[in-house]
C-alpha cells in the first residue's frame, strides 16, 4: 500500500472516529391526534340552527351555512375525522413508529346517548385508524367525553382497544384506565394515564374555587360538573398514583426514558382570560401539586409529555425549586373546529413528531392544518403544512432551556415572537381581536407558571409594570392636553386683537 493511501485511509478512519454521537441514531416519526369530537348528528342540510347541537347558541360565524366538513361552532362530522386520518395515512402512514391519540372522541352531543352508542362510535373511529395504519401501535387515552369511567367502562374500552395493547397494559387499564408499554426496539417507554382522575379530589371536595384562591366573587360555578367519583374510581385514582411513581422509579433503575401521555394537560388553560373563570384549570389543587412533584422527581428520565384538551397549539414549561427549567410538555391542537367556554374556535389539525428512536429526543414536528373554510367551498379537504417547530421558532434544538428562551421572548418588548406563537396558537383562526396586553400576559404565565398559585402571582406580579405603563401613558396624554389648552388660551388675546 502506497503512502498516499494508507494516509487516506487513515484520514478515513480518523472521521469515522470524530462523527458526532448522534450520526449513528435512527429516525423515527410518530403521529399525534387529539379531540375529534364526532357529531353524530351534524349535518349539512336544512335550518342551519338545527345543523349541530350547539349551534343554536353561539356566536361565532354562526350565519356562515355548515359546510361538509364542519363549522366553526360544531363538533366534528364524521367526513372531517375521516379527512384527518386519511391525511395521516397518505402524508406518513407506513413509516410511523406508534400513534398517540389523547381522548374526547365523542361529541358533548353523544351525553344523552346510550352506552351501547356510544360504544359503537368509539368503535367506528378505532376501526377507521386501525384500517389506516399498518403499524400496530396505537396508544389510546381516555379523555372526559369518552362515556362514563368505572369498571365496566375500563372493560369494554379494553376489549376494544386489546390488538394494540399488550397484557401487561391490559392488566391496569382495565382496571382503571392507564397502562405503560414499554417499546421492543428502544429503551423509551410509553406512560398513558388517565387524567380523568385529576378532577377531582376524594379526600376533600376540591373546585376551581379552592384551586385558585381567588375571591368567591369571581367565580361562576360550572353548570355540569362529573359526579363524585365511585368507591372504585376512588381507589383507582389513588392507586394511579403510586403505580406513576413505581413506573417512573423502574424507569430510572433501568435506564430507560418516558414519554407521559394523557388527555388533560396540568395547569392553566392559556385561552381563558384570568380568574374569573372556574374552567380556567383541570385538575384539582392537589393533584396539580402531585403531578408536577413526580416530574420535578422523575425530570431525568421524562423526555417528553403530550396532552390535548385545549383545542389550541402551545406548550409548557416545568422548573425546579431553583427555577432551572428541566421538563417540557407539548399540547397538540384539536381536530374538532370548536372550542368550549368563551365560543372560540380553531382551524382542525395534526401533529407528525420526529424523534430519535434510541433515546426519544425529539427532534422536530410538523404541523398540517385544514382551512375550514376553504376545504367547505372546495369541496374537498386541503391539508397543508403549517409549520415546523424548529424553522417556525428558530430552535437549534428541542429542550427545557430552548423552549424556556422561546418564552422569555413573548414577555419582551418585541411583540414579534409572540403574534408567531399567537397565530399558530388557534391554528390560523382569525378571531378579530388582537391579543396584547394582559391577554399576552396570560398566555406567557400559562406557559410558565403551572402552579396555580405561581400562575396567580405571576398575573398580579407582572401586571404591574403593565399599569405603569399605562399610568404613565395616560399621565403623557393628560400633559399633551394640558399644554394644547394653555397654548390655545395664550393664542385667544392675539386671536381677537387680529379680528378686531
Amino acid at each position: 500500500m502506497t503512502n498516499f493511501s494508507f494516509r487516506c485511509l487513515l484520514a478515513a478512519l480518523l472521521c469515522f472516529l470524530w462523527l458526532p454521537n448522534d450520526a449513528s441514531a435512527r429516525i423515527g416519526y410518530f403521529w399525534h391526534i387529539s379531540d375529534l369530537h364526532l357529531d353524530s348528528f351534524y349535518s349539512s342540510q336544512g335550518d342551519i340552527y338545527r345543523s349541530c347541537w350547539q349551534l343554536g347558541h353561539a356566536n361565532n360565524g354562526a350565519n356562515e351555512l355548515p359546510g361538509h366538513y364542519g363549522h366553526y361552532n360544531c363538533d366534528s362530522p364524521w367526513s372531517l375525522v375521516e379527512s384527518a386520518v386519511k391525511n395521516m395515512k397518505a402524508k406518513q402512514g407506513d413509516n410511523v413508529e406508534f400513534v398517540l391519540w389523547t381522548g374526547d372522541a365523542l361529541s358533548h352531543s353523544a351525553q344523552p346517548l346510550s352506552a351501547q352508542k356510544q360504544h359503537e362510535l368509539l368503535r367506528n373511529i378505532t376501526e377507521l385508524l386501525g384500517r389506516s395504519f399498518s403499524s400496530p401501535f396505537i396508544f389510546p387515552v381516555l379523555g372526559h367525553e369518552d362515556g362514563s369511567s368505572g369498571l365496566q367502562k375500563y372493560k369494554q374500552m379494553g376489549e376494544l382497544w386489546r390488538h394494540w395493547l399488550p397484557t401487561e397494559a391490559l392488566v391496569t387499564f382495565e382496571q382503571g384506565g392507564y397502562y405503560s408499554i414499554e417499546q421492543s426496539k428502544s429503551p423509551l417507554r410509553i406512560v398513558a394515564l388517565n387524567t380523568n382522575f385529576m378532577r377531582q379530589d376524594y379526600e376533600t371536595e376540591s373546585n376551581g374555587r379552592q384551586s385558585l384562591r381567588w375571591p368567591a366573587e369571581y367565580y361562576v360555578e360550572p353548570k355540569t360538573e362529573s359526579s363524585t367519583l365511585s368507591a372504585q374510581d376512588q381507589l383507582q385514582a389513588e392507586q394511579q398514583w403510586l403505580w406513576l411513581d413505581e413506573v417512573l422509579q423502574k424507569a430510572l433503575s433501568k435506564g430507560e426514558t418516558v414519554y407521559i401521555v394523557g388527555h388533560m394537560p396540568p395547569g392553566v388553560d392559556e385561552r381563558q382570560l384570568g380568574p374569573q373563570l372556574s374552567g380556567q384549570q383541570s385538575f384539582t389543587e392537589r393533584n396539580n401539586r402531585r403531578y408536577l412533584e413526580l416530574v420535578r422527581k422523575y425530570a431525568s428520565v421524562i423526555q417528553g409529555q403530550f396532552f390535548g384538551h385545549l383545542h389550541s397549539d402551545t406548550f409548557r414549561l416545568m422548573y425546579d425549586v431553583k427555577g432551572t427549567p428541566i421538563s417540557w410538555l407539548m399540547v397538540t391542537p384539536s381536530v374538532v373546529p370548536r372550542k368550549a367556554g368563551l365560543g372560540a374556535s380553531n382551524n382542525p389539525a395534526l401533529r407528525l413528531y420526529k424523534f430519535d428512536t434510541s433515546s426519544g429526543q425529539l427532534l422536530d414536528y410538523t404541523q398540517y392544518w385544514l382551512d375550514l373554510p376553504l376545504a367547505n367551498r372546495a369541496q374537498e379537504p386541503l391539508w397543508q403544512l403549517e409549520y415546523n417547530l424548529t424553522h417556525y421558532y428558530g430552535l437549534s434544538e428541542i429542550t427545557p432551556t430552548e423552549l424556556h428562551n422561546l418564552a422569555q421572548r413573548f414577555s419582551g418588548k418585541d411583540v414579534s415572537w409572540f403574534n408567531r406563537y399567537h397565530r399558530a396558537n388557534a391554528v390560523r383562526f382569525q378571531s378579530g381581536t388582537p391579543c396584547l396586553g394582559l391577554c399576552m400576559l396570560n398566555h406567557y404565565c400559562a406557559i410558565t407558571r403551572l402552579d396555580y398559585d405561581e400562575f396567580r402571582l405571576c398575573l398580579e406580579s407582572e401586571q404591574l409594570p403593565l399599569q405603569s405603563h399605562a399610568s404613565v401613558a395616560s399621565c403623557a396624554v393628560g400633559v399633551m392636553f394640558a399644554l394644547l389648552l394653555l397654548l390655545l388660551l395664550l393664542l385667544q388675546p392675539a386671536y381677537n386683537s387680529a379680528n378686531l
